[in-house]
C-alpha cells in the first residue's frame, strides 16, 4: 500500500476533516483518496490525490510551488521543483482524460490553483513546458 501523507495535511482548520470536496464536476473522497466525475473514478496516486485536495481546499486560491512541495510532497525545500511540474503536468493530463482540462492552472510566475471557471491571468498547467 502506498504511504499517504499524514492525516494532519487533511485537516481543516478547525480540526475536523471533511469526506469530500468537489470542484466542478471533480468529487475529491478522502475515504478512498481518489476523485470520480459522475461515476468514474480517476485512479489518482497518492501524489496527485494530495495535490488536488490541496487545492481543492480553496479553489482559486494560489498554492505556491513551494508550499505544494513542502505540505504535500514532503519534499524539503531545497529539492528541485521541476519534480512538482511534472507531477502537476502528468495530473493534469490525466483530468483531461475524464474531461476536466484546464482544471489545475498555473501562473507564469509559478504556483497552482484550481479553476472552477475560467480565471484572468492564468494558463492550464497542462500546456507549461
Amino acid at each position: 500500500m502506498n504511504a499517504l501523507p499524514g492525516l494532519g495535511h487533511y485537516l481543516l482548520a478547525e480540526g475536523t476533516t471533511t469526506r469530500f470536496r468537489e470542484a466542478g464536476d471533480l468529487t475529491l473522497d478522502l475515504f478512498h483518496h481518489d476523485g470520480r466525475v459522475e461515476d468514474r473514478w480517476l485512479g489518482l496516486q497518492p501524489r496527485e490525490f494530495a495535490i488536488l485536495w490541496r487545492l481543492a481546499e480553496r479553489p482559486g486560491a494560489l498554492v505556491a510551488d513551494t508550499a505544494l512541495t513542502a505540505d504535500l510532497l514532503r519534499v524539503r525545500f531545497g529539492c528541485e521543483l521541476g519534480d512538482i511540474a511534472d507531477q502537476v503536468r502528468r495530473l493534469a493530463d490525466k483530468l483531461a482524460g475524464f474531461g476536466l482540462a484546464g482544471l489545475i492552472a498555473a501562473r507564469p510566475e509559478g504556483g497552482y490553483q484550481l479553476a472552477v471557471r475560467a480565471v484572468p491571468g492564468v494558463i492550464p498547467a497542462a500546456r507549461l513546458s
